[in-house]
């Protein structure tokens, strides 16, 4: 069966473009693996005693959208984080956010804007559903540099009225992933703006809203209950896997406007998959309590800190606001061969930046990267940014 035109020149997901280039080497030393955002703190001691007093519920089929007790939870902690009563109603459970960040284009992305092809927008580089679901919906994805020129954060208001006029919806993530860049209340509030001018709507993805270095990052919810904005315009998208250590519960949610969220939970009933009710008590508990996140957290804090010193005399580094991912401009421009470079002579394993990003008329805004993530535990975490700066900027 021959694959759909549209995703014809989608590249390789970064994984597997990095096995690739490294997996026919030798590494150089013990490997220490600094590429994927999988979090290696400890998760919360409650786990596995409610899913050990849970197991009946894989007897019978969860609540669709979720139970009333997590969404609830949900409800509480947002009203917690942000000041913002939002009723369970406008809520919907996800196997993490990924689902969610594709299926909501699915359920909101009209096929056709003001009798043209539809435009996605989306930072670059970014996390790579974004573009998928473009393509999904049959939109064209435009990828709008997100460099240190623009605080790596992608200005969308920069883009003609022609394309504007075209948009379904804009991406957006803060904390970003790669660059750990938090967009501040003022630059939603623009695009909250932007949105209501050329009748889009705005993803947020604040998957790593837990994880900050001075301050708590501001969210769309509270930003948009603060400006009046129309709650239409605004999905929000969080999730279990960075806030509470948890990437292989496949638990998060969605926040939106009454409409969009029937839209979304409609798609739900006909082609979703709801989370076993076990893994939904176990997320009822975790939404419910700080204390773990905050031990978490201070974590990330001291491995931000110790980058920071091991990376001191590196004037050209932005050090991140948030998130856990280092964004290194390399010294020979090629992100690429630096990580092919780090493996075969110290075993350190990193992502390129350019897998990251697309290749734009200003060329790839990731091509001269590498990311690396701070997940694991910090002597190991130390060990591994010791040998990157000594290979790559010694």
């Amino acid at each position: 069966m021959a694959f759909p035109e549209r995703f014809s020149n989608l590249p390789d997901y970064a994984f597997p473009r990095l096995r690739k280039l490294l997996d026919a080497h030798t590494p150089g030393g013990d490997p220490i693996a600094m590429t994927i955002g999988e979090p290696r703190h400890a998760m919360p001691d409650f786990v596995g005693p409610i899913l050990a007093n849970s197991l009946a519920g894989f007897g019978v089929y969860p609540p669709n959208d979720g139970t009333p007790e997590l969404l609830a939870a949900i409800s509480a902690w947002i009203a917690r984080r942000y000041g913002v009563d939002v009723a369970a109603d406008r809520i919907m459970a996800l196997n993490g956010t990924r689902e969610g960040l594709f299926n909501a284009a699915i359920a909101l992305a009209p096929e056709v804007k003001n009798g043209k092809k539809p435009v996605i927008l989306m930072p670059n580089p970014f996390y790579q559903v974004y573009a998928v679901a473009a393509l999904t919906v049959g939109a064209e994805p435009i990828y709008v540099n997100a460099s240190a020129e623009t605080g790596f954060l992608p200005d969308y208001e920069s883009l003609p009225a022609e394309i504007l006029d075209r948009v379904t919806v804009a991406y957006l993530c803060s904390p970003a992933n790669p660059q750990g860049a938090v967009a501040p209340e003022d630059y939603i509030a623009r695009m909250l703006a932007l949105a209501e001018k050329h009748d889009f709507r705005v993803f947020f993805d604040e998957c790593y809203s837990e994880i900050w270095r001075d301050a708590p990052p501001p969210g769309a919810l509270q930003v948009s209950a603060a400006t009046g904005a129309d709650p239409e315009r605004v999905a929000v998208f969080h999730s279990l896997s960075k806030r509470s250590n948890l990437p292989g519960l496949r638990s998060g949610f969605v926040a939106a406007g009454p409409a969009s969220m029937a839209r979304i939970r409609q798609l739900r009933a006909f082609a979703g998959a709801p989370l076993p009710l076990p893994i939904q008590r176990v997320s009822e508990a975790a939404w419910a309590d700080e204390a773990h996140v905050t031990a978490s957290r201070q974590l990330y804090q001291q491995k931000f800190r110790l980058a920071d010193e091991i990376f001191a005399g590196l004037t050209n580094r932005a050090s991140p606001e948030g998130g856990f991912f280092l964004w290194l401009p390399v010294p020979d421009g090629d992100g690429e061969a630096a990580a092919l470079k780090l493996w075969r002579e110290t075993g350190v394993r990193v992502l390129p930046g350019a897998y990251l990003s697309r290749d734009t008329a200003s060329g790839n805004p990731g091509k001269s990267f590498i990311r690396v993530a701070l997940v694991a535990p910090e002597d190991e975490t130390q060990r591994g940014l010791t040998k990157l700066r000594d290979c790559l900027y010694g």
